[in-house]
C-alpha cells in the first residue's frame, strides 16, 4: 500500500477540481458558469477556498483571483482509490481486484494491461 496520505475530496470539491483541470486557471465567476448543474455562487466560492486550504488548488493574488489545480487528476484519483481500498478490503488489493475481474467481462486489452501490471509488480518484488 502507498505511504502517501490519501486526500479526502468530497464530490462537490471533485466537481470543482474537474473544472480546474479542464480549463486551467479560472476565476470564481468562470468556475461558477462552467459547472454542469446550478450551484450557488457562494457554494462554489466555499469549495474553491476549501480546495486552497487543503493544498489541492492555488489562488492568485490578482483581482479577480484565478484558481488553478495544485494537484493532478492522477494524484487525486490515486488518493481516492487508496481510501476505497482501505474502506472496502482493509487495504488488501486481492479482494478488490478479484471482485472487479469476476464481476465484469474484460476486454483482451484490459487483460493484457493487467498482466503487464502483474509482471511489473513481480519484477519489483524480486528486487
Amino acid at each position: 500500500m502507498s505511504t502517501r496520505k490519501p486526500r479526502r475530496v468530497t464530490a462537490g470539491e471533485m466537481e470543482i477540481l474537474e473544472v480546474l483541470w479542464r480549463h486551467g486557471g479560472v476565476t470564481l465567476s468562470e468556475a461558477h458558469r462552467s459547472l454542469a448543474r446550478d450551484i450557488g455562487y457562494t457554494t462554489v466560492q466555499t469549495r474553491l477556498n476549501r480546495l486552497v486550504d487543503k493544498g489541492l488548488a492555488r489562488r492568485s493574488t490578482e483581482r479577480p483571483a484565478r484558481y488553478v489545480a495544485a494537484v493532478s487528476q492522477r494524484e487525486v484519483s490515486a488518493g481516492q482509490l487508496d481510501l476505497l481500498l482501505k474502506r472496502v478490503s482493509g487495504g488488501s488489493i486481492v479482494p478488490l481486484v478479484a471482485h472487479l475481474v469476476e464481476d465484469r467481462s474484460l476486454s483482451l486489452d484490459e487483460i493484457a494491461q493487467l498482466k503487464k501490471l502483474i509482471d511489473d509488480a513481480e519484477k519489483n518484488a524480486s528486487k
